[in-house]
């Protein structure tokens, strides 16, 4: 299952790769309006980083992915892997800003 959080996308995986938890609950920050991609309750989720890449183990029976601009999201217990969506121009492939 993939999902779509304005610039962030979540794809559902069987299981975490290797990886170090990381503090906190936030997926992304927008840079443009300094709203963010978070999940509603911290006890909820666990998110890991192995490499540059983002896992999140989703801990309680579901889990609520959030932004001001964007219809909330509630995912399910499991693992997710979670990447920004890029976009190209002639300049360089870069992240889209939010």
């Amino acid at each position: 299952m993939l999902y779509r959080h304005g610039d962030v996308l979540v794809q559902s995986v069987p299981a975490l790769p290797a990886a170090h938890p990381r503090p906190g609950v936030t997926l992304a920050r927008g840079e443009v309006t300094g709203h963010s991609h978070r999940f509603s309750c911290p006890k909820g989720v666990q998110l890991y980083q192995a490499g540059a890449e983002t896992f999140v183990e989703v801990l309680s029976e579901s889990a609520d992915l959030i932004h001001e601009e964007h219809a909330t999201i509630t995912l399910p217990r499991g693992y997710y892997k979670v990447w920004m969506q890029r976009e190209y121009s002639p300049e360089a492939i870069r992240r889209v800003l939010d």
